[in-house]
């Protein structure tokens, strides 16, 4: 029973529990002292998506393609390929320039000698005559020799082919000199207007017909056990004046010998 004459039972007021706080991202934190009944409180969303090394999280990572590999193997052959051929082709170009430099080939130098025409005859646009040609082939090297494997001459009058020929291969050793010859021919062959009435002109007015002789020879340089690639050589011989004036089937060159234009 419950005395009414008793004190009333003084003693510290009941607690009073404070509101429960919320961070920004929602969770409610229980109130300080509150125990968990983990070994540690509940990491926060900013926590668990956080990631220092910017990397997807494991569970966005893909498993590698399986050519991947293989695409790289060839990326680094072909790498490896390409840089090898360009090393080779330094290597080449190199050596190439200094044999160059040590040997310095130099072309054949052409001079004509003589030129003879006989039998010429000019008759309506046709052209019937022989010609008679002696040459001077020079090799300027002093390190190389050179092999002479094909040679073909031809003359004209100015850019019109009258007639060709060829001469035989042949040798030179170094700084020598090789006197050749050839003969040309042609019978009835038709000419244009043009060059008929050139040729006639001449003959009537100057009492002479210049002649072109071009040559075109393939040539190989050869030093010790070490031989250049072959190379094709154009020779250019202009302005050889024949004196077969009017009325005359034959003549020679006037003015002596000539050096000729020699390009590859």
């Amino acid at each position: 029973m419950n005395d009414p004459n008793r004190p009333p039972v003084t003693g510290y007021p009941a607690p009073t529990q404070p509101p429960p706080h919320q961070n920004p991202n929602g969770y409610t934190q229980p109130p300080p002292g509150t125990a968990y009944p983990y070994a540690a409180p509940p990491p926060s969303s900013a926590a668990y998506y956080h990631n220092n090394n910017n990397n997807p999280p494991y569970y966005q990572q893909q498993p590698p393609h399986p050519y991947a590999a293989f695409a790289t193997q060839r990326a680094t052959f072909l790498r490896r390929v390409i840089a090898i051929a360009i090393a080779s082709m330094v290597i080449t170009g190199t050596f190439v320039f200094i044999v160059w430099l040590i040997l310095r080939p130099k072309l054949p130098e052409f001079r004509v000698d003589s030129l003879s025409v006989s039998n010429l005859n000019l008759n309506n646009s046709l052209i019937s005559a022989n010609w008679d040609l002696r040459f001077t082939v020079k090799n300027p090297n002093k390190k190389m020799t050179l092999y002479y494997d094909e040679v073909a001459l031809g003359v004209f009058y100015d850019y019109v082919s009258l007639s060709d020929t060829t001469v035989a291969p042949f040798y030179q050793e170094k700084r020598a000199e090789t006197g050749e010859k050839a003969s040309f021919a042609t019978s009835g062959s038709y000419v244009d207007n043009r060059v008929f009435d050139g040729m006639s002109k001449e003959r009537e007015k100057r009492g002479v017909i210049g002649f072109n002789v071009r040559m075109f020879a393939r040539i190989r340089f050869k030093a010790g056990a070490w031989r250049a690639r072959r190379r094709f050589v154009r020779v250019y011989c202009k302005g050889l004046d024949v004196g077969v004036g009017s009325g005359k089937s034959s003549g020679n060159l006037i003015g002596g010998s000539r050096q000729c234009r020699v390009g590859l």
